[in-house]
């Protein structure tokens, strides 16, 4: 019996052993889980933050996305309309260089009229004076004629 009470105390001794070293385990794995949610717990508010963080820069891009495609269609309305007041412009140039070569043509046109009338108006002048002359040619006959009939 005293052999058989040693040799329980001796597996009651090394279950105590191994009870305390299972014990010891435990309370360092319970402290490790511990602190393992503590981590996790740390790491999960960090991820909120950077979760909230990231939605905000979201928000903030969104909103100058949604500015610069405004201004993108505004730009883009305000280059169709200098485009079309482009083509208004050119289109006043080339009518106004066509009526310049009109104009010109024009000009052209009236003074060959004017150095016509210019060379008619000098026959005539000439004529007329050719003419006067011969009035007066003949009204110095005439006063001839009157003072021959009077002597």
């Amino acid at each position: 019996l005293e052999e058989e009470n040693a040799i329980l105390r001796s597996k009651i001794s090394k279950l105590q052993i191994l009870s305390e070293t299972q014990a010891d385990k435990l309370r360092k794995l319970e402290k490790k889980l511990e602190e393992n949610k503590i981590k996790e717990e740390k790491e999960a508010q960090d991820l909120e933050a950077m979760v909230q963080h990231v939605e905000q820069n979201l928000q903030l891009m969104t909103k100058r996305a949604a500015r610069a495609e405004s201004s993108a269609a505004k730009l883009r309305q305000e280059n169709a309309q200098l485009q079309a007041e482009l083509r208004s412009c050119r289109q006043q140039n080339e009518a106004l260089r066509a009526g310049q070569a009109v104009a010109k043509q024009n000009a052209e046109v009236a003074l060959q009229q004017l150095l016509r009338v210019t060379a008619s108006s000098r026959a005539s002048i000439r004529q007329l004076l050719s003419g006067a002359e011969s009035l007066q040619l003949v009204a110095g006959l005439l006063r001839s004629l009157d003072r021959i009939s009077e002597v």
